[in-house]
């Protein structure tokens, strides 16, 4: 049974009662075998979870505050509407559900450092960073910080599945987790939907040269640096960080921020291409060029420098 049966399942139970079922009644799957914690209490949050076209309602388990999807409560507190843009780090989201629902930052932190409660999938080697999805939640105060966290989880394992990231990972022989990196990269470089495959055949290309070429992407380095923007100094690239994908080759750690689904897509699904390199040949208009050799870069380069 998946999240959706488990969900439907439950909110059939729950037409009758005036109180939330216990805890227990998450803890077991069908035909009493017992599920492990972390998808337990993904289900039980989900269930409060209810999707309003492309909002989702955030309410705890523990409230019996109603929540409205215009946002106003017609409990005692109202729901806030939180947008979490593609591309956003977890240390922005982390912020922003602190603002809207008056809980120190704190109490997210440690909640989004217990993985296995919010029901991340194992190839996330419990890590949230990349895993809390994109997209406008109405959250309310009286929701805990783990029930909001799981939500956004539950809302990518949706997204997983549409796209079919574990399947679609194996075909192009790489990870989930690497999938995901590669996608969080795109969303992070590209400056429009339109890009996006050619970027990821970027980076593809880049790994999938022998001996591999080092992907030297300033949006990896000023993530491990905790700095914003895709343009590194000198300084910056001489860190010693495990981002620094100029020193160290591969793909970095995991996600760099919160890929969105195009760009998931675009990462499993990559435009052919022979593609080495990519620059941003005007920046105020948006516009990224690619080209397959380092004559052609250096082209690219002069004409972006008439850019200033």
């Amino acid at each position: 049974m998946n999240i959706e049966d488990l969900v439907r399942e439950t909110l059939s139970d729950m037409a009758g009662q005036e109180q939330p079922p216990p805890p227990s009644r998450f803890l077991r799957a069908a035909g009493g075998r017992p599920r492990r914690r972390g998808l337990a209490l993904a289900a039980a949050s989900a269930v409060t979870v209810l999707a309003l076209g492309s909002t989702l309602v955030v309410g705890g388990l523990s409230s019996r505050v109603a929540e409205a999807p215009t946002g106003q409560g017609t409990g005692e507190v109202a729901a806030k509407s939180v947008i979490v843009q593609e591309g956003l780090r977890l240390s922005q989201i982390l912020e922003r559900l602190s603002s809207a629902t008056g809980r120190p930052v704190a109490e997210f932190r440690r909640a989004a450092a217990d993985g296995e409660a919010l029901g991340l999938p194992a190839y996330a080697k419990g890590a949230l960073e990349g895993f809390a999805f994109p997209g406008t939640y109405q959250v309310s105060p009286a929701s805990s910080p783990q029930e909001i966290l799981a939500a956004m989880v539950a809302r990518f394992a949706r997204a997983a599945e549409d796209a079919r990231l574990v399947e679609g990972a194996r075909r192009v022989g790489r990870t989930p987790l690497e999938i995901l990196t590669i996608a969080s990269i795109v969303q992070a470089e590209s400056a429009g939907r339109r890009d996006m495959p050619k970027i990821a055949r970027v980076i593809h290309n880049r790994l999938d040269r022998t001996p591999e070429m080092r992907l030297q992407l300033d949006s990896t380095v000023m993530y491990g640096l905790n700095k914003f923007g895709t343009d590194a100094s000198i300084k910056d690239l001489r860190s010693t960080s495990r981002y620094n994908t100029y020193v160290r080759p591969g793909l970095p750690p995991g996600p760099i921020g919160s890929p969105g689904a195009d760009a998931i897509e675009a990462a499993l699904r990559p435009a052919a291409g022979p593609w080495l390199f990519f620059v941003v040949t005007d920046p105020e208009r948006g516009v990224t060029k690619f080209a397959a050799s380092e004559r052609e870069f250096f082209k690219l380069v002069r004409e972006r420098e008439k850019h200033g």
